[in-house]
């Protein structure tokens, strides 16, 4: 059969079609590019993939028997999270918290998966992942491959918050409200307030960037916890973490912070943007709930005599009077109050409708609870721990709690706890060859606190200790901050408002009691769960000490393995009682 010959018009044609065929879906590709490297939607289709990615290990029923035949100490290996992981906090998860309400940013804080839909994988490290500097130069610098997050430093850097030099971050000290550096910032505030001395000990510093306020009145012996949201800066409160500042992840939103009433000697903010009297100064009512009587508020930045803010400060100054605070000094952009050491003085006139919560009130009820519009009265809680009142640091650390004395026989209870301690960490450093003490250990949780006397014992080390008081477990947190240490309520049925990698050591008495209900005993949630968290909070070489009954601690060896750690098992201290015993296990270092 012969070719069709075409006329010439009808062969130009074709061929313009399929030129034009062509540089349409070259242009597409070049418009699709643009679409996904320069707009909101392009990190919304990856954060989709990935969200995605991580759902698919996350099959109800497979997951349901991987937690079985691992229970049952058969040999199984729990999976890695895929790489874009790493920085995974299932809590705090942009990616599906982002379709929440926007008021009062209630999309900003605690909103947990359920266990179901939660994959059962081990969050990898960055590459390049090294261990960490240790305290104390990891004050000033730490190394990027751990973060490689650039945005802060390229934002803040010019305000001495942090810069990259060669393999490192290096954080000069500075923030936005004292760029010449928080020494000289703290030197001014203890024009005004009893920095030294002992005075003051325990402070909350709120939106704190990368947490240098509270890095640096460390040497003033001023524990500090810093905290602020997973928002537009992202790895503020993981570089807190990294540089061996206390720190965790939360937001002044629609709920009480998961602190006691009355913890805090010391509440600072510097440019936090809390809009303070909002809300009918709902905010401010926090604040005032968490900061000890006679104990001082200080506020840096806006509206503090803030250009065209003359509203919002003459309002922040006019709900400070109606609490009767004593202004103690406006020092340019920053103000600093005390609160009264005595009683309110509400009820009295004032506009914004400030009047005291009722009797029926537990100030001190702070896990998943609502914010009230009420004050909470100073006298719902017996016993002298006003500032001046409180022995000083360090006395106070060993002296019997003013609040420990509301628990039956809780003097003889607390000097046998504080002694057992004693000899336990005595134990773990000499007999179990624990780094405790060493440079190596800096950042320390202890899952099930009580009285934080394993804190209390560690007091000569280089350390700091999240003390965590389980919140259906009796409510000693109080107890903890009376004695200078510091702490959060929280529900091991739940992911920890922390990055992954974020402490050297966690240690847990009683493993097996955070994950049942203290009235029935029933199993809430199961020990593969927590344990997988503990090694997402975990430093890789970090140290794991268990202590629980015999046949607890042999059917957590079981799942430590799985975990890929490294477990020993260990009689207890000679000199305690009961059958307890221990496994030390150390979190091994491994790469995708």
């Amino acid at each position: 059969m012969g070719h069709l010959n075409l006329p010439a018009s009808k062969r130009n044609t074709r061929q313009w079609r399929l030129l034009d065929l062509v540089s349409a879906f070259f242009f597409g590709l070049v418009f699709l590019f643009f679409l996904l490297v320069f707009t909101p939607l392009g990190d919304s289709l990856a954060a989709s993939g990935r969200q995605t990615l991580l759902r698919s290990t996350a099959d109800p029923q497979q997951r349901h028997r991987l937690i079985a035949v691992i229970e049952a100490g058969q040999q199984q290996t729990i999976e890695s999270c895929p790489a874009e992981a790493v920085d995974h906090m299932p809590c705090e998860d942009p990616r599906l918290n982002s379709q929440l309400s926007r008021e009062m940013n209630y999309y900003r804080e605690r909103h947990c998966p359920r266990p179901e839909d939660t994959p059962l994988c081990l969050i990898p490290p960055p590459d390049g992942y090294k261990i960490p500097v240790q305290w104390p130069e990891s004050l000033h610098k730490i190394w990027h491959s751990n973060m490689p997050h650039n945005k802060i430093a390229d934002r803040k850097g010019h305000q001495g918050w942090m810069k990259r030099e060669g393999p490192h971050f290096i954080f000069p000290g500075g923030g936005t409200m004292f760029p010449d550096g928080a020494v000289q910032y703290i030197e001014k505030l203890g024009q005004y307030i009893p920095i030294n001395g002992g005075v003051l000990r325990t402070a909350l510093d709120m939106g704190c960037g990368v947490a240098s306020f509270g890095g640096y009145l460390l040497s003033q012996d001023i524990l500090t916890v810093s905290f602020a949201p997973r928002d537009s800066h992202k790895a503020q409160i993981q570089f807190a973490l990294e540089r061996g500042i206390p720190a965790f992840v939360a937001m002044l939103g629609t709920r009480r912070l998961p602190f006691p009433a009355f913890a805090f000697d010391l509440v600072h903010c510097s440019r936090c943007l809390i809009p303070f009297t909002a809300y009918n100064a709902t905010y401010f009512i926090e604040v005032d709930r968490l900061l000890r009587p006679g104990g001082y508020l200080v506020i840096s930045g806006p509206p503090v005599q803030w250009p065209k803010q003359d509203k919002e400060w003459s309002d922040l100054q006019g709900v400070a009077r109606a609490l009767c605070y004593e202004l103690i000094a406006v020092d340019g952009n920053t103000v600093i109050w005390k609160k009264s050491a005595g009683d309110s003085c509400l009820p009295n006139q004032n506009e914004f409708g400030l009047e005291l919560c009722d009797d029926s009130d537990d100030p001190s009820f702070a896990w998943y609870f609502k914010l009230k519009k009420c004050v909470s009265r100073m006298t719902s809680v017996k016993g002298e721990y006003a500032v001046g009142m409180i022995p000083k640091w360090p006395e106070r650390l060993t002296a019997t709690p003013p609040r420990a004395s509301l628990l039956k026989n809780a003097v003889d209870v607390f000097e046998a706890d504080s002694r057992r301690w004693v000899r336990r960490v005595s134990y773990y450093k000499n007999s179990l060859g624990i780094k405790l003490g060493t440079p190596a250990i800096r950042n320390v949780m202890d899952m099930n606190a009580f009285f934080g006397g394993f804190a209390a014992a560690l007091k000569s080390d280089p350390v700091w200790v999240m003390n965590v008081v389980p919140a259906r477990k009796p409510s000693t947190l109080d107890v903890i901050f009376d004695r200078g240490l510091v702490g959060v309520y929280h529900d091991w049925c739940e992911p920890f408002s922390t990055y992954p990698r974020s402490y050297d050591l966690i240690h847990v008495t009683g493993i097996e009691s955070l994950t049942k209900d203290p009235a029935s005993g029933k199993n809430r949630c199961n020990l593969v769960d927590l344990m997988v968290e503990i090694d997402r909070m975990l430093r890789p070489e970090g140290t794991v000490v268990l202590r629980d009954t015999p046949e607890v601690i042999n059917k957590v060896a079981h799942i430590a393995r799985a975990v890929r750690w490294r477990p020993t098992l260990h009689d207890k201290e000679p000199e305690s009682q009961g059958g307890d015993k221990i496994l030390v296990a150390t979190k091994t270092l491994w790469y995708l």
